[in-house]
């Protein structure tokens, strides 16, 4: 049988400072490689010295942490299929000229001055849409990376934007799965919940707004040139048509159908291959064959057949007379998602241990026993949802325990439980993917192609949200007695 003695805090607090040491270490020996592997060896260290402590100094059997470990990768299994699908569409999208399109058009209508603000709140209206800050990131996150690239943007700057925008989209959006987990899981109606958000989502998202237009109009417009090497090479390489849009345009319906994500990324990845056949045969020839695509070439069945797979599950580089565009058209398809996918299976496993070992919930009675008041109560709770998303490396992970921790708390000193699902949301979901290890910070910097610690200091709207809610929670605005 399981011990049910609580860890000493000290004891518990030893896996987290060893993990926090080796990752300290991989980053400066492997730098942005350090997902290669370093970073996989020191989760796996971490859990090895909680799975250690415990069964030494707790008497906790295997069997706990066994049990916890399968049902923490069972419940991340369809995450891990949605970044495979992830990697599909990353390539497919691209090949077929679905991107090179919107970047063609995009560089050409968007101002440098106004690409900040612009970009922000079109993921953000996309996200709110589609419920999906992954999905939202993963298709026109990655074509105004391009068109930022294009125009001369600082692409930690672009990537902050598209993160920005897109998490308020997903926090606000009755869609999102966060949304609907951080209601359901406190006992907050669905609704309610949104409608309370408001008071803190919507001015961190106005602040991160203005933060985005005054540095675009503050920034320099010394693009022409590039935009030119770009249009030029794009128009060059992909057979530019607004037909391609077609295939964003059924995503889109699939989104507002409510068609779950894992099948909306499947059937636009397989609908852009299509398009892919149709309109750049001779870009899967030049990827089947390793060589610069070439129009009027006669291809064969078999080439095209062997360009699109690998273009749904490997690398491609497709030459296009512009160092910098063949970077950007470069795709890696679900092969490159495979050390994003590693990293999380680790970073799942130790935090399993650390709750199969309760050696979080030991770190975490010291925070709520420290709460006094209501703001020392939500202070608690965005702290431990930050310490959470650190220890646990996964949002979703983070929302329950904070719900399930706190959610007493609240009750006894009568407030509302909409206040908890707030709180829990404007930290657990945003801050998510500040955090390099975290299933939501691994993804995105891999499908932007931009390293965490890059993005983070642009990522306004996401370290605002739990800062914010910190604010109105001092000030006692909205926050009422349970009647």
């Amino acid at each position: 049988m399981s011990s049910n003695r609580l860890p000493h805090p000290l004891v518990a607090a030893i896996p987290l400072t060893v993990l926090i040491a080796l990752l300290a270490v991989t980053i400066s020996l492997f730098g942005s490689d350090s997902i290669a592997g370093g970073s996989q060896v020191a989760l796996l260290a971490g859990m090895a010295v909680c799975i250690c402590l415990s069964m030494t100094l707790y008497k906790v059997p295997w069997s706990s942490f066994e049990k916890q470990i399968k049902q923490t990768l069972g419940d991340v299994s369809i995450t891990l299929l949605i970044l495979l699908a992830v990697g599909m569409i990353a390539g497919s999208w691209m090949v077929s000229g679905v991107v090179p399109t919107i970047i063609y058009y995009g560089v050409q209508l968007m101002s440098p001055h106004y690409f900040l603000v612009s970009t922000c709140i079109i993921c953000a209206i996309v996200s709110l849409l589609s419920g999906s800050s992954w999905t939202t990131i993963a298709t026109i996150g990655v074509a105004l990376i391009g068109i930022g690239r294009a125009l001369g943007i600082d692409e930690a700057w672009t990537a902050g934007a598209i993160i920005s925008g897109a998490y308020f989209g997903d926090k606000m959006s009755a869609l999102s799965d966060t949304t609907i987990l951080a209601s359901s899981a406190t006992g907050t109606d669905l609704f309610t919940h949104i409608r309370y958000m408001t008071y803190t989502t919507a001015p961190s998202f106005l602040i991160s707004l203005v933060i985005f237009l005054v540095a675009g109009l503050a920034g320099e417009q010394n693009a022409v040139v590039q935009v030119s090497e770009y249009t030029e090479g794009l128009n060059r390489t992909f057979r530019i048509s607004l037909w391609t849009l077609l295939v964003p345009l059924v995503t889109g319906i699939l989104i507002a159908r409510r068609v779950p994500s894992l099948i909306v990324l499947f059937l636009s990845s397989v609908l852009a291959g299509v398009a892919a056949l149709v309109l750049q045969p001779h870009v899967l020839s030049a990827i089947a064959s390793g060589t610069a695509p070439a129009p009027d070439l006669l291809i064969s069945p078999r080439e095209l057949t062997r360009g699109l797979a690998i273009t749904y599950f490997g690398s491609t580089a497709i030459p296009t007379g512009s160092e910098a565009l063949d970077v950007l058209v470069a795709t890696r398809g679900m092969a490159g998602m495979l050390n994003t996918i590693w990293l999380i299976i680790c970073a799942m496993c130790f935090g399993a241990s650390m709750v199969a070992s309760r050696m979080i919930e030991s770190i975490t009675q010291i925070i709520l026993r420290m709460a006094r008041g209501v703001f020392s109560l939500v202070a608690s709770t965005v702290g431990t949802c930050l310490f959470l998303n650190v220890t646990t490396g996964d949002q979703f992970i983070s929302i329950v325990l904070a719900a399930n921790m706190y959610r007493d708390a609240y009750r006894r000193k009568g407030l509302e439980s909409r206040l908890l699902s707030r709180t829990t949301e404007d930290t657990a979901t945003v801050t998510s993917v500040l955090v390099p290890w975290n299933t939501c910070g691994m993804t995105q910097s891999t499908v932007l192609g931009v390293a965490t610690l890059t993005y983070l200091p642009y990522c306004f709207f996401n370290y605002i949200s739990p800062l914010m809610t910190l604010l109105v929670a001092a000030i006692g605005w909205k926050i009422r007695k349970r009647q």
